[in-house]
């Protein structure tokens, strides 16, 4: 099951989808394997750092805007 997680850096915010898995003890949350943990850590990384092309490869990138 794909869920749809939000990244937030400074810069921009990129929104992901993610495997989910629902386990049997606990249906009512969501869990996610370590592959898609690290995932997420890599994308808030690249989005830490700036690197608006590879997370655009990824997710959808939001860019902030200055008032």
């Amino acid at each position: 099951m794909k869920q749809t997680r939000w990244v937030h850096a400074a810069t921009c915010v990129v929104q992901v989808e993610v495997d989910a898995v629902i386990p049997e003890d606990d249906p009512s949350e969501p869990c996610f394997e370590p592959d898609a943990v690290e995932f997420l850590r890599e994308v808030h990384e690249h989005a830490q750092a700036g690197d608006i092309d590879w997370l655009k490869r990824v997710g959808k990138v939001f860019i902030a805007a200055s008032a």
